[in-house]
């Protein structure tokens, strides 16, 4: 039973978590007073459940502290064993054509999967050893659009060999220096809105990916419908003064257990899966059985068949845990608040969205729908601002709400929203390499050659 089950108690948590207003403060409250009244029905004096408090004290408090004491310190070595690892800023340069279906970057995702399983405690616990994170990231300056992708430096050489091998003619070039350091960190000058993009429902129900659309069956180029492709010309439409980056966050998804970092154990996502399909099915999950019409054969629609045969495709291929945030930055000289750029990007991944199954969408901003609850005193939106930026350079996401957690995502549905496009995106600003080039084959006889 959740919180949000009990009574009252739970309708405000799913309020003021509905509207991402915090709510550690009011549960805390809500929880003190529960206590006080429990004790004054049973005839104790408000000085006696005081000492009561003290009296348990060496019970609660070292509890309280190992917990918040043990989550820091992860933190702390895990940010270690990040910096330690290094990160490595490529842009890619789209081939003149690409007549691959997205399953060719499927491929990619599924060979940079690397779980970092530790072999001992002492990996886990000094090193802090676990999954970093891949970005793939779209920018978008005044309309002209790059590639990008950020992986730890180990990881380059397995991640080039694998782009290379899926998309002949791409050029991948790595930045001497990273494209976000043109904004400075204080923001002074600049307008800044940040967007979190996620899985609208649970992470077991897929979204709309490009099997579903038709690619994995190689159509024409002039009849495929991109996926991609809306993104692109929003992308591509923006305003001269005005920036807008999207960052695809993505770290192998693994089982939590003591061994890899986690006091509380917990399976990876397959069981929630094949959860959801028995109650699609409406069966017995223990026997796998259960209503059933005069033939014998499970009472189930046309659509929830489809939603089952995705969610089982899905459950065998790679999974990460995925975020996706989404910028804009413009210039306060200019006009630094565009409704409708932020109304098209609410939209530019809608084409995801199944209603029998999931779709993407805005689940968080940088921005509250009641300020005057949520920010007071009009601190909080710009210390949020600050720390989104912060987080984008890093390629970090620390959650300040439940619903910008991360999201379970599989390689193909990821693939579906990163390839490389091919010519149905005929976005102009889109850089593409000149022309195709090779090297020379390394068995010339140079060499033997005459003089």
């Amino acid at each position: 039973m959740s919180t949000k089950d009990i009574p009252i108690f739970g309708s405000i948590i799913g309020f003021l978590d509905g509207e991402d207003i915090d709510y550690g403060i009011v549960a805390f409250l809500i929880g003190l007073f529960i206590i006080f009244f429990v004790f004054n029905k049973v005839g104790l004096p408000q000085s006696q459940i005081v000492s009561i408090l003290f009296a348990l004290a060496p019970i609660w408090l070292p509890i309280m502290s190992f917990l918040a004491f043990f989550k820091i310190y992860m933190d702390m070595v895990g940010k270690k064993f990040g910096i330690n690892s290094g990160r490595t800023v490529m842009e890619i340069v789209l081939p003149p054509e690409v007549f691959k279906s997205p399953e060719a970057m499927e491929y990619v995702f599924t060979q940079i999967y690397n779980a970092a399983s530790p072999d001992n405690l002492m990996e886990t616990y000094l090193d802090g050893k676990r999954p970093l994170p891949y970005t793939f990231e779209l920018v978008s300056r005044g309309g002209d659009v790059h590639f990008y992708i950020t992986t730890p430096n180990k990881f380059v050489p397995s991640l080039t060999d694998n782009m290379y091998a899926q998309y002949p003619g791409v050029e991948i070039k790595k930045l001497d220096l990273d494209y976000t350091a043109e904004i400075p960190k204080n923001l002074k000058g600049l307008s800044f809105m940040c967007f979190h993009i996620g899985k609208k429902k649970g992470s077991e129900l897929p979204i709309k990916t490009y099997i579903d659309f038709g690619l994995d069956k190689l159509p024409k180029e002039e009849e495929k419908l991109d996926p991609m492709t809306p993104m692109l010309e929003v992308l591509a439409n923006i305003q001269p003064h005005q920036q807008l980056w999207v960052q695809f966050i993505c770290i192998a998804h693994r089982e939590k257990s003591f061994k890899n970092g986690q006091l509380r154990s917990k399976g990876t996502w397959e069981k929630d899966v094949s959860a959801k399909i028995d109650e699609i099915m409406m069966r017995d999950p223990k026997t796998k059985t259960g209503m059933a019409d005069l033939d014998g054969m499970p009472r189930i629609t046309t659509g929830e068949r489809d939603t089952i045969e995705a969610m089982e495709r899905n459950v065998g291929k790679a999974a990460f845990n995925f975020a996706c945030r989404v910028v804009y930055i413009s210039n306060k000289n200019e006009r630094d608040y565009d409704g409708g750029l932020f109304a098209r990007i609410s939209r530019m991944v809608s084409q995801t969205e199944l209603k029998d199954r999931n779709g993407l969408g805005i689940r968080w901003r940088t921005d509250f729908n009641y300020n005057f609850i949520s920010d007071p005193f009009f601190k909080k939106r710009p210390a949020l601002k600050k720390a989104e930026l912060k987080e984008y350079k890093t390629r970090k996401l620390y959650t300040k709400a439940r619903s910008m957690s991360y999201k379970i995502m599989t390689a193909e549905e990821m693939a579906t929203i990163f390839h490389l496009p091919g010519t149905v995106a005929i976005t102009p600003t889109l850089n593409r390499v000149t022309s195709t080039r090779s090297d020379a084959p390394s068995n010339l006889p140079i060499g033997n050659l005459p003089i």
